[in-house]
């Protein structure tokens, strides 16, 4: 068997065999029982050239569909948001692409500054003073900060009303098992949380509500009020916000929250198949003591210039274990990296253009939609971007028919939600034009 891609010729093995007191490599997996050694080649395409091979690879590519050949309005926590060509133009550079952990201050001052300017960025947005430089994804970053609100007041409970997404109520309830945290649910009225059975369930033991806004069905909660409520009882609020939204709607941090976190893909990263995403994780000053992850710092050095640092990382594998707040042990910084050149590349106006057209644009579709017989309107609740309605078929059936016609669909909400059997999630970013919108209603029209 040739070896063209390996370094080592046949010589050079056998010397590396010999130090090691072998004959062969089989001798160095004697200890792996017979019944499960493959002792067989494995069943792999003869070599190709290399033309051959890039052929190959992209007949193997081309079966599958992207978003270049679908129009995409499915949303539930992944948007189809427009990525600027600059995002993917800086990321590729060698320093950032192939960075890896920014240990070593004093040859990472370029990533470590730039992970420096995307926490003052997600500090802007969001209206908090302290952000990490990142966590795993979304619903990672709401189980982190639900455990930091249990660690801060030494308290068990967590609320969480029905609209959170339900994989991020996953994540947290996996968490809470070997810690001893309790989940509880509230009540829903018209696609938002229920506040009068909130502000019951809310008592002394709980530790924070989390709150999601725009929600998992697209529909804007009262974040005021809902902070009145918690901070009455010594709890907290922690806010799950959709980043691009904050274009349009006021800041978290204004509203009262205490926590603010997220999942931060549609800034500038792509929907992909399972990510990788960006978590989101900002607070205030006198939780940051707290926060899960690492902070970038800025510092002067010995001759007064100034320099960034990681500081601040409450994790175990820092300090001792009993003090820190989370074991969490990496970030998302290549992502956290696309964010912020997303941000800086959009600038004030353009994020808020952004927002401003999903926005319309998705009312827009909610008006057209419903206008067709088989379709109706679920909540009457403001929305932003999502929102839900009913259909007089099947979901499934209704969205097999409009992939066939390269359309991908809303989400079947009845898979989370019995209630809400035949009802769909359906998703409007600034990337959907009029005619994408107009097709839609004209096939679902067709097929209801």
């Amino acid at each position: 068997m040739a070896w063209s891609y390996l370094p080592n010729t046949g010589a050079d093995r056998r010397a590396m065999l010999s130090a090691i007191g072998v004959d062969s490599v089989k001798e160095l997996f004697a200890d792996v029982p017979v019944n499960l050694q493959l002792n067989r080649l494995l069943e792999l395409p003869a070599a190709m050239a290399e033309a051959d091979l890039a052929r190959h690879m992209q007949t193997l590519a081309d079966k599958n569909g992207s978003m270049k050949d679908y129009v995409c309005f499915l949303g539930a926590g992944v948007y189809d948001h427009y990525i600027p060509s600059v995002v993917d133009h800086i990321l590729r550079r060698s320093e950032f692409y192939t960075a890896y952990t920014q240990y070593q201050a004093e040859i990472s001052q370029g990533y470590l500054q730039a992970l420096w300017e995307y926490q003052s960025m997600i500090c802007e947005i969001t209206g908090m003073e302290v952000s990490n430089a990142s966590l795993y994804d979304g619903g990672t970053a709401v189980a982190e900060a639900a455990m930091m609100a249990c660690a801060a007041t030494g308290r068990k409970v967590i609320i969480m009303p029905q609209t959170i997404h339900p994989h991020y109520r996953d994540v947290f309830r996996t968490y809470a098992v070997d810690r001893g945290y309790e989940l509880k649910y509230s009540a829903i009225a018209d696609g938002v949380t229920d506040l009068a059975e909130l502000e019951k369930s809310v008592g002394k033991s709980v530790a924070a509500v989390v709150i999601q806004s725009p929600n998992f069905f697209g529909s804007i909660e009262d974040l005021k009020s809902v902070a009145q409520i918690v901070h009455a009882q010594g709890a907290y609020l922690i806010a799950v916000v959709d980043p691009i939204s904050l274009g349009m709607l006021e800041a978290p941090g204004v509203l009262g929250a205490d926590i603010v976190v997220g999942e931060g893909q549609g800034m500038g990263i792509a929907p992909s198949f399972g990510g990788p995403y960006l978590g989101f994780f900002a607070t205030t000053e006198k939780l940051m003591r707290k926060i899960p992850g690492r902070i970038v710092g800025q510092t002067v050095d010995s001759e007064g210039d100034r320099g960034f640092v990681l500081t601040l990382q409450a994790r175990e594998q820092h300090i001792r274990r009993e003090k820190a707040t989370s074991n969490i042990c990496s970030n998302e910084a290549l992502c956290a990296l696309a964010a912020a050149i997303y941000l800086s590349s959009l600038g004030k106006e353009g994020f808020r253009q952004v927002a401003g057209l999903s926005l319309q644009k998705a009312h827009y579709a909610q008006q057209q939609l419903t206008n067709i017989k088989g379709c109706e309107q679920v909540f009457t609740a403001p929305f932003f971007k999502e929102f839900v309605v009913r259909l007089s078929k099947p979901v499934t059936e209704v969205n097999e028919a409009l992939f066939m016609d390269g359309i991908i669909g809303g989400l079947d909400l009845g898979k989370f939600y019995p209630e809400l059997t035949n009802c769909m999630l359906l998703c409007i970013t600034e990337n959907r034009s009029k005619a994408d919108i107009d097709r839609l209603v004209s096939r679902m029209g067709a097929i209801l």
